[in-house]
């Protein structure tokens, strides 16, 4: 698989529409949520993915300090294959950008309550009691860099 990192503006407009597919088949149809997907926070972040030939597999965005949270966050996880370690890798490229690109001393995120694990494999922990966003479970989590 074939690891891309770019900021926004970088995009092709073929790969923003297959981000903004896989991003609205997840958390639009498959969760039956209905809510405002696309955000000006895509233009602030750099996008990850993990792509083969049948198109993009997994895929994050790394958001710039002072825009989602004081910290770099990092939001949009999705592995279209699930439970095979594409999440966590994933995750993981995540991380390198936020650290390498973005000088992330903490990373903060709110996860999906359901996949809080994937997160503390990471090193990520909880900081929040949970919370609904959107209708679905929510927690905090932070991730201090320099303790790694």
């Amino acid at each position: 698989m074939e690891l891309t990192v770019k900021r926004f503006e970088e995009l092709t407009a073929e790969e923003l529409y297959e981000i903004l597919k896989i991003r609205v088949a997840v958390f639009v149809v498959e969760q039956n949520c209905p809510y405002q997907e696309i955000d000006n926070r895509d233009k602030q972040s750099f996008h990850v993915y993990l792509k083969d030939d049948d198109g993009i597999q997994a895929y994050l965005r790394v958001v710039d300090k002072g825009v989602s949270f004081d910290e770099v966050s990092i939001g949009r996880v999705i592995a279209l294959k699930r439970r095979c370690g594409i999440g966590s890798r994933i995750l993981s490229e995540g991380i390198k950008v936020a650290k390498n690109k973005l000088k992330a001393a903490t990373i903060k995120i709110e996860a999906q309550t359901y996949a809080k694990e994937l997160y503390e494999k990471q090193g990520f922990r909880q900081v929040s009691e949970e919370f609904l966003e959107d209708g679905i479970p929510h927690v905090q989590m932070i991730l201090d860099c320099n303790l790694e």
